[in-house]
């Protein structure tokens, strides 16, 4: 009797756990064992470049000395369809004269884009006149908008705050100061819910990712990590 009982337990709370955590279904799961995923991108007016390099076989590092340049998924996803993203990261330092409300101050040690793609069919004539005029000089559309996940260099009382250079780009503050250096931190955000509070409008359907340590404004260094990055639904 008690190994009936006993069974019927076990049976119960394994019965129990599967149908009360949910499942997560994984668009993307980036461990950072080699680059193959990623492509450079280099702005064209900063002769200096960022480095992104992989070490101890599975963790990407980002390097920058008075430069900037970022690395860009290749994949795009449906934020619709996968609206939630985690990742582990680190800093070295964060940068004295960094400041995330002004354009001289405008570097961080990491942060994360989430660009969403620029689509001229739900754009106002306003917009699509400057995004074609965008596009004859580098070749291709920018961003509709972004949400910058950042590494704050001071300890805002904001959690957001939009970008020096244009409204466009809302920057995320997760971590902020220097409380946090040479700590490994797991963010997990849900970018629509993000974006309604930073943009006050739903986003636009299609995202890419993109990383980035600059230090092209402040001429200092900064070094950070990134341990894994999950783009993921809860079924």
């Amino acid at each position: 009797m008690r190994r009936i009982i006993a069974f019927i337990f076990v049976f119960v709370t394994i019965f129990l756990g599967i149908f009360s955590n949910p499942v997560e279904e994984v668009k993307i799961r980036e461990e950072f064992k080699n680059l193959d995923s990623w492509k450079a991108y280099e702005f064209p007016k900063i002769k200096e470049h960022s480095v992104y390099t992989i070490v101890e076989g599975e963790i990407l590092k980002t390097e920058s000395n008075a430069s900037a340049s970022a690395i860009i998924y290749k994949d795009e996803f449906d934020v619709y369809k996968y609206p939630l993203i985690q990742w582990r990261w680190k800093v070295d330092n964060i940068i004295k004269k960094g400041d995330a409300k002004s354009k001289d101050g405008d570097d961080y040690p990491i942060r994360i884009y989430i660009a969403f793609k620029y689509d001229p069919a739900y754009t106002g004539l306003g917009k699509r006149i400057k995004y074609n005029t965008a596009k004859l000089l580098y070749g291709d559309y920018p961003p509709d908008s972004s949400l910058n996940y950042i590494w704050a260099n001071k300890d805002y009382k904001e959690n957001i705050i939009a970008n020096s250079y244009t409204s466009e780009a809302q920057m995320i503050l997760l971590q902020k100061g220097d409380a946090n250096v040479g700590i490994w931190k797991t963010e997990t955000v849900n970018i629509i819910e993000d974006y309604k509070k930073a943009f006050g409008k739903q986003p636009p359907a299609v995202a890419s990712i993109i990383i980035m340590n600059d230090t092209d404004n402040t001429k200092e260094k900064a070094v950070s990590y990134i341990d894994y990055i999950k783009v993921y639904r809860l079924k």
